[in-house]
């Protein structure tokens, strides 16, 4: 009985392009030369448009070299045009970074005038943050006391974060990009809000916490941290 051969390179075309899988259970140097043969027989000719690519990894990570292997053979050679390289497999360094940037970093201190905290994460303030002082954090703000200076959540660029306090009288609030000073909020300050950006609105604005569960996910993978320590 003849085993019918494995097909190391799977083609799908779909309305954005071709999609390719690669077999992760091979070499690389037999997959290239499967993978290069296909190409060939799907050239487009000269007359017609350029494809886009879209090359699934599956759990093989590619070097530098390779990657520049796979694009010589696909685009260079063959006249597509490679959208994307995608792999399951996360490198420890990403993956470290992904471990700290969602690490939610739990300070018991108040936050004096000209002091700053600045973590990487979401941070969990017990305690207050006095005019003059100020907190910032690359997630979530999460202020267990009084917001009185200033708080800047998400200082990376990511306006999905928000700022939520027990008592919240800020001088300042910062998301991403956004600024909203003192005149914004009413003068005697407010218990248990958020502040987060409206889109529709574009500015940030003051909520009920209760928002949270409906307009941001974060708050829930927040929730399942502390619950798992």
């Amino acid at each position: 009985m003849v085993q019918e051969k494995k097909q190391l390179i799977t083609m799908k075309g779909t309305k954005d392009g071709l999609t390719l899988f690669i077999d992760d259970t091979c070499s690389f140097e037999k997959a290239i030369f499967e993978l290069d043969h296909k190409m060939k027989e799907s050239r487009p000719k000269q007359d017609e448009p350029i494809v886009a690519v879209r090359v699934k990894l599956g759990t093989r990570y590619l070097h530098d070299e390779q990657i520049e292997q796979l694009k010589q053979v696909i685009g260079a050679k063959n006249r597509f045009t490679i959208h994307s390289i995608e792999s399951d497999v996360v490198r420890r360094e990403e993956a470290r970074m992904w471990q700290t940037n969602s690490e939610v970093k739990a300070i018991n201190r108040i936050v004096r005038s000209g002091q700053v905290l600045h973590v990487t994460g979401d941070l969990l303030l017990l305690g207050d943050v006095n005019p003059g002082g100020k907190v910032i954090a690359t997630g979530n703000i999460y202020i267990m006391g009084n917001l009185r200076g200033i708080a800047h959540a998400g200082i990376d660029g990511d306006r999905e974060a928000f700022i939520a306090a027990s008592f919240m009288n800020p001088s300042q609030l910062r998301i991403a990009d956004y600024i909203s000073r003192a005149p914004d909020y009413e003068s005697d300050g407010v218990y248990m809000e958020c502040g987060l950006v409206d889109e529709e609105k574009d500015k940030i604005i003051i909520d009920r916490l209760q928002v949270l569960s409906h307009r941001r996910k974060e708050i829930n993978r927040f929730e399942r941290r502390i619950q798992n320590g």
